[in-house]
C-alpha cells in the first residue's frame, strides 16, 4: 500500500535516429554514458549492476524485448529522490525513463503495463529480484491517496489518505544508512519465501490465509522459513487492516498497525538495523501514533504517523537519539502523497 512522494526523478529526453542511447545525470560525476541500443544485454547474469545508467538502459532494452520500437534517445536526469534511502529511487529512474521513451516513440503503453516493463529491466537487466510495487506506485499513484495495490493479479484502487485534512501528519526519516538490494540480502529473503510457498504447495505465500497461519507454520519442515513466512501472511493481512481502519474513519488507529509491521520486519524478516530501529523508538517515546521502516531494508528510512502538534517535538527527538547514540544525523521531512510519473511541459 504504498503512496507516491513529492520528491522527481525528472528527465528531459530528445529522440535519436541514429540507435545511441546517451545518459546524464546532474547528481552523478562522469559525463555522459553512451550506448547501442542494439547490443545492450543483462548485467545481471555477470554480477556487473552497471551503476545508475544500467537502470536506464535497462528499460531500453526491456521496451525492446517486449517488441516496441524503441531508439536512440538523449536523456538528461535530475533528481530529488534521496537514493539508497528505501524510497524506491531506481523504480523512480526506470518509471521516468519508461514515460519519456513512451512519449518520443509513441508506445501507448497504460501505466500497468510500463510498470512491468520497468520491474522486468531490474529483474533481469540488472539482476535485482525486486516486486512490482515500487514501478506501480511511481506510475500509478494519485495525490492524496495511496495505492491499493493486489500484486496477485495487479489489480488497483485508490484509498483516500489526506491526512492533513484530519489533523495528523506522515513523517519521513532518513537515516542516512546507504543499502543496496543488489548485494545478495534482498534476493534470500525472496528464494526462502520462494521456499516456503514450494513448502507449502502455494503458488505464493498470498495465498496462504492469515487465519491459517498457525496450521501453515506447523506444517513447515525447515524452521529458517517460518519467520519469513511468517511476515509475508501477516504483513497481507496487516494491509488488509489498514485499508479496513481507513475506509471505518479511523486513521488515528492504523498507528499500531504500523508498528507492528516495523516489529515483524525487524524480528521475522531480519531485515532492520539499529539506527531504523532506534527511529522507530524515539518517535514511539516522543507520542508518535506509529512508526515503520519501509522499502527493502538493512538502512534507508522509517515513517512516523504523528499529530500535527507533535510533528516537530517528534522530529526533534529522534535527531536527539541519532546524536546521542553518536550516528549520523537523520533527514526527517513531510510525505504528502503525490502523482505517479507524468510528462511536464518545458516552459
Amino acid at each position: 500500500m504504498p503512496l507516491a512522494l513529492p520528491h522527481t526523478c525528472a528527465v528531459q529526453a530528445a529522440r535519436r535516429d541514429d540507435g545511441v542511447l546517451r545518459l546524464h545525470s546532474s547528481d552523478v560525476r562522469g559525463g555522459v554514458t553512451e550506448l547501442r541500443v542494439d547490443k545492450l544485454g543483462p548485467l545481471g547474469a555477470t554480477g556487473d549492476r552497471g551503476g545508475w545508467a544500467a537502470y536506464p538502459a535497462g528499460v531500453v532494452w526491456a521496451l525492446r524485448e517486449a517488441g516496441l520500437q524503441v531508439g536512440g534517445a538523449d536523456l538528461h536526469f535530475e533528481s530529488t529522490v534521496p537514493t539508497g534511502a528505501g524510497l524506491s529511487s531506481s523504480a523512480a529512474l526506470e518509471v521516468a525513463t519508461a514515460v519519456a521513451l513512451d512519449d518520443l516513440y509513441g508506445l501507448g503503453l497504460d501505466a500497468p503495463r510500463l510498470a512491468r516493463l520497468c520491474q522486468r529491466a531490474e529483474n533481469e537487466f540488472v539482476g535485482v529480484p525486486c516486486g512490482v510495487m515500487d514501478q506501480m506506485a511511481s506510475a500509478c499513484c494519485t495525490r492524496g491517496h495511496a495505492l491499493h495495490l493486489d500484486t496477485r493479479d495487479l489489480t488497483q484502487r485508490q484509498v483516500p489518505f489526506d491526512l492533513a485534512a484530519q489533523g495528523m501528519r506522515l513523517l519521513v526519516v532518513d537515516t542516512r544508512v546507504k543499502h543496496s538490494l543488489g548485494d545478495g540480502a534482498y534476493a534470500e529473503r525472496r528464494a526462502g519465501c520462494e521456499a516456503g510457498a514450494v513448502a507449502l504447495c502455494v503458488g505464493t505465500l498470498r495465498e496462504v490465509p492469515h487465519e491459517e497461519l498457525a496450521a501453515a507454520l506447523e506444517r513447515l519442515g525447515e524452521a529458517r522459513l517460518r519467520p519469513l513466512v511468517r511476515h509475508v501472511v501477516t504483513e497481507n493481512h496487516r494491509v488488509s487492516e489498514v485499508i479496513r481502519l481507513l475506509e471505518a474513519g479511523r486513521t488515528r488507529d492504523i498507528g499500531p498497525v504500523l508498528s507492528a509491521g516495523h516489529a515483524s520486519l525487524r524480528d521475522d524478516f531480519a531485515v532492520s538495523c539499529a539506527e531504523l530501529d532506534l527511529a522507530v523508538e524515539a518517535a514511539e517515546a516522543a507520542g508518535a501514533l506509529g512508526a515503520r521502516m519501509t522499502g527493502g531494508g538493512f538502512g534507508g528510512s522509517a515513517i512516523v504517523l504523528v499529530e500535527e502538534a507533535d510533528a516537530a517535538a517528534v522530529a526533534a527527538a529522534v535527531r536527539e537519539a541519532f546524536a546521542k547514540a553518536e550516528y549520523r544525523e537523520p533527514r526527517v521531512f513531510e510525505a504528502v502523497p503525490g502523482d505517479g510519473a507524468r510528462r511536464i511541459p518545458l516552459s
